[in-house]
């Protein structure tokens, strides 16, 4: 059945309509001329017609449309009509109800669409007008800890901005954010509500203007299996939205996070050097272990991965024909630790008698990009103090992990790297699941060079703890306790308890010093500052690290082909050996250079080219002052002077821990 003429034009009405406010607009226009084309056209009648209805008025006929405009205009303007006809008067207060019906309805429309600016901006709708921001895609426990941390490293520039797009209320963001941050210092933060994976919303982010993204899981580490891949599906889609938004072509440094490995190697075929994947449990698995190794190595980490002290840089000068090892004595301030080869390849701690190529870049670390100044000249020349060799044996070791958590089967592979054959890792669980029991196994089939048990009681109860003696370990390492609840609340508080128990343990011992190293996984960094009694020696497993590495990729995404080979068990990594290892007379007044100077004596008992390079110093006079960060000083003022005693330490790069 064809549809009727007006029912044709009611559905197109309805339609235009349904635009929005500039619809209602153009309506309300064209209905006001209607109006004063009806209105001047009745007086236009009655002036050629009945020209003595205006009495002693003026006979200008465009005096009398003005009138006709003004009185639907303004409704004051029907005072100047008092000496015409009646029926001037009528057409005049037909005037006056027909604007004061389309004004009242601008003046609605006004309000609606005022009342619509501001409840998209508190709903964070509107579109963002930044320029090279940081864009954050996505909400979890990591949040504060990120913006914190860039917040301090935006801090050399004059207006930075970090842009936050998450499935949240803007008001409950913008306050949670107000709560935990009380000094911006120079960073504007705009949070934004909207879906992550949707090219349209990450268009009004100005993504295709930010300079870096880092784009976060959904859910926690505890989650299930199933909401985990939810959260790797989400991150990837994610990543190629942001890639649309970008025109399809990414200029962006993006960070993400992913939980499975099936998910990183999609990231992989990718082939983007721009874009970096976080494996959680690796990375902190891995420092776990180092840390376990060398204690201290926390301390020394928080300098290099977090802004507050010396960074990473790649420096690029005329370095051809110079020797690496002399480097150092060419800058006032940096380290240099490794090279990035002209075709890309990173080499961390390069052999005695490596010659800079051209092209090559030096990796060092630095108080900040803008102290970082080479000069041609050598700055200064270290002393050559005497050496002996100090030969040391790598001895058996024994660990102890309390409770089980996804991290648990990386720290007994990593250990199985660095520990010696005999080495042993106990294990207590309170009444171990199948799944658990079945990964140990599996683990103790595989890693047999060392012996690996499992004990299955309940660590939170005193008796059961004393009756392993702890202490008699080299390492105690605190997980979550319960299977089914990785919340940080239940873990963090589970630990507390077994920190409790054990210092109480550890009094009734009676040991004057204690060699045992606990560590310490807190999933709520707030929760740190309730570990008191804290050492340098101990590592507390937070989501700090994995922030402080994060935000450095946003910067320098090929920071992370560095970090691959520090935190490898393969190559030379981080530690801290005594100052008795370096220097035959002790105590000695040495300055960074002698002792960058003295590392590099120390060989390599597989190859005498490999040799070891200083980062900083640890003074035992300071150990436990946390003020003076732990007796910890990376990169230090190259102009100072310190007194090395046979209890202080050189934090080195070295192939191992002898």
């Amino acid at each position: 059945m064809k549809p009727k003429f007006s029912e044709k034009m009611g559905y197109n009405f309805e339609n235009f309509m349904s635009k929005g406010g500039s619809a209602v607009f153009l309506s309300l226009l064209v209905v006001f001329f209607l109006a004063f084309g009806l209105i001047a056209g009745i007086r236009l009648l009655i002036f050629n017609f009945a020209p003595e209805s205006f009495g002693d008025a003026s006979t200008d006929v465009s005096r009398h449309i003005w009138l006709s405009f003004s009185e639907i205009a303004d409704p004051g303007c029907v005072g100047d009509e008092a000496d015409f006809s009646l029926a001037y008067k009528i057409s005049g207060i037909a005037a006056i109800l027909i604007g004061m019906v389309i004004f009242s309805a601008l003046i609605g429309l006004i309000g609606q669409k005022f009342e619509e600016i501001v409840y998209n901006f508190r709903k964070g709708k509107s579109k963002v007008i930044e320029f090279e921001h940081t864009l954050i895609l996505g909400w979890n426990e990591r949040v504060m800890d990120i913006l914190g941390t860039l917040i301090i490293a935006n801090e050399s520039r004059k207006k930075a901005s970090i842009v936050l797009l998450a499935e949240r209320e803007k008001e409950e963001m913008d306050d949670e954010i107000a709560n935990a941050i009380s000094d911006f210092k120079t960073t504007r933060i705009v949070t934004r509500n909207g879906q992550t994976a949707s090219v349209s919303q990450l268009v009004k982010v100005a993504a295709s203007q930010a300079r870096s993204a880092i784009i976060l899981s959904s859910c926690p580490e505890g989650a299930s299996p199933e909401e985990k891949s939810i959260s790797d599906t989400k991150v990837i889609k994610t990543l190629l939205a942001l890639t649309s938004a970008q025109g399809g072509v990414n200029n962006l440094n993006i960070v993400l996070e992913l939980f499975f490995e099936s998910s990183m190697e999609i990231v992989k075929t990718l082939e983007d050097p721009k874009i970096n994947v976080i494996a959680a449990n690796e990375i902190l698995g891995k420092l776990l272990v180092q840390t376990a190794i060398s204690g201290g190595l926390e301390i020394v980490y928080n300098e290099i991965l977090g802004f507050s002290g010396s960074e990473t840089y790649f420096v690029e000068e005329n370095f051809t024909g110079l020797k690496f090892h002399e480097l150092v004595n060419h800058f006032q301030d940096g380290a240099p630790y490794g090279i990035r080869k002209a075709d890309g390849q990173i080499v961390i701690n390069p052999k005695i008698d490596t010659v800079m190529g051209e092209g090559d870049a030096l990796i060092m670390l630095a108080q900040d990009d803008s102290t970082i100044k080479f000069k041609k000249n050598a700055e200064f020349k270290p002393v050559d103090h005497p050496y002996k060799a100090v030969v040391t044996e790598k001895k058996a070791a024994r660990e102890l992990i309390l409770g089980w958590h996804t991290i648990a089967s990386v720290v007994i592979s990593q250990f199985a790297d660095y520990l010696e054959k005999g080495s042993v890792v106990d294990i207590i669980i309170d009444s171990p699941s199948d799944e658990v029991k079945g990964k140990i196994a599996a683990l103790r089939k595989e890693l047999t060079d060392i012996s690996i048990n499992l004990i299955e009681t309940n660590p939170l109860s005193m008796e059961n703890l004393r009756a392993v003696s702890p202490f008699s370990y080299n390492n105690i390492i605190i997980l979550a306790q319960k299977e089914d609840d990785f919340t940080p609340e239940r873990v963090d508080s589970d630990t507390l308890v077994l920190l409790l128990f054990l210092r109480k343990l550890y009094k009734e011992s009676g040991i004057k010093e204690r060699n045992t190293k606990i560590i310490t996984q807190v999933l709520n960094s707030e929760n740190q500052d309730l570990i008191t009694d804290y050492n340098a020696d101990d590592f507390i497993i937070s989501n700090k690290m994995l922030t402080f590495l994060m935000s450095q990729l946003s910067e320098e995404p090929e920071i992370m082909h560095v970090y691959n080979e520090m935190f490898g068990a393969e190559g030379s990594e981080i530690y801290l050996k005594p100052a008795s290892y370096y220097f035959a007379n002790l105590p000695v007044e040495v300055g960074f250079a002698d002792m960058y100077h003295a590392a590099l004596k120390r060989k390599s008992d597989e190859d005498e080219n490999t040799r070891e390079i200083c980062l900083g110093l640890r003074q035992a006079e300071h150990a436990d002052d946390a003020g003076k960060n732990f007796g910890v000083i990376v990169n230090p003022d190259k102009k100072e002077k310190f007194t090395l005693t046979d209890k202080d330490y050189l934090v080195v790069f070295a192939e191992n821990e002898l």
